[in-house]
């Protein structure tokens, strides 16, 4: 199923629909307008696979829109009702000072199930992302880079690190690389140029995709560290670029599974110690995907093995 938001109110008055993507499915609440708004009403519809629902071996079926925020452990729910055409519909309230700057929205349906009332039986495909802090609703993704000397640098925790060529910091808002411009002579100025000869473009596709596996290597791990659970001790999918990072992974990590399938495997075998280290081939497998490192050392052999027939 796929929700959407149909419309968005702040105060009473409709927010300007180009601070409302579809395709990137994130409002942008920031300078809406009023300056000192209180609360936004996001009308919610999803159409959910009816036949299924009938067919299936539960009872008290209920859809609700869940509007949450990690860094402020705000959650608000708001049932959606069933229309005559078959679509739910129902408006949550997104409260200013319950939430700081970005909240997620999605729809989850619960039902009793052998006896068990409020059981977890689908999510949405994709969540929204309403972010209190941006003009333009873009969903972020991008990593941020950053070039400093951890020797010397202003960032004194680097200074352990400083005979690695570069770290992968994920505790904020957004995953960081840091590239350390002494590490390694002319390495950084090399990542950051285009052309050269083949050695170099050997030397910088290759670089790149190790950084680029370490960081969704090392951003899978913060995604499932410390995951959510409902009452009955089911993972709850995190947001922002954790929930990205596991919905691209999770695939290849644990192939054939559902996603809220795999995400409750990984979330046991962590918490319980059983099979988390034969699970690291995966991870390694699917942060070695998501770099292109197959792709890129195709490139490389390729490259040399045409210079070393050009000098012949």
């Amino acid at each position: 199923m796929r929700c959407e938001i149909v419309a968005v109110r702040v105060d009473g008055k409709p927010l300007p629909y180009t601070n409302v993507s579809k395709d990137e499915r994130v409002v942008a609440l920031h300078q809406s307008g009023r300056a000192g708004w209180e609360e936004a009403v996001l009308d919610v519809s999803v159409r959910l696979p009816e036949d299924e629902l009938s067919a299936g071996r539960w009872q008290d079926v209920t859809c609700l829109t869940v509007l949450t925020e990690k860094a402020t452990n705000a959650r608000v729910t708001a049932p959606l009702r069933l229309g005559p055409d078959g679509t739910r519909t129902g408006s949550v309230t997104l409260s200013r000072p319950s939430h700081l700057r970005r909240a997620t929205l999605s729809v989850v349906v619960v039902a009793t199930v052998e006896g068990e009332p409020g059981r977890l039986i689908g999510t949405c495909e994709e969540h929204w992302y309403i972010d209190l802090a941006e003009t333009t609703p873009v969903r972020q993704r991008d990593i941020e880079i950053v070039q400093v000397d951890f020797a010397d640098g202003t960032r004194d925790w680097l200074r352990q690190y400083q005979d690695s060529s570069w770290v992968v910091e994920t505790s904020g808002d957004m995953p960081t690389v840091y590239l350390n411009t002494t590490a390694v002579e002319g390495l950084v100025t090399l990542l950051s140029a285009s052309g050269g000869s083949p050695a170099e473009r050997i030397v910088r596709e290759m670089t790149a995709s190790q950084v680029a596996q370490d960081a969704w290597t090392a951003m899978f791990h913060s995604a499932v560290s410390d995951l959510d659970v409902d009452e009955d001790g089911t993972p709850i999918m995190p947001n922002g670029w954790r929930e990205s990072v596991l919905r691209a992974m999770l695939p290849d990590v644990l192939p054939g599974r559902q996603l809220t399938d795999a995400l409750y495997d990984i979330n046991e075998r962590r918490t319980q110690g059983f099979g988390w280290s034969e699970l690291q081939t995966g991870i390694q497998f699917a942060a070695g995907q998501r770099a292109q490192i197959g792709k890129k050392l195709t490139f490389a052999v390729r490259t040399a093995d045409r210079a070393e027939r050009s000098s012949d």
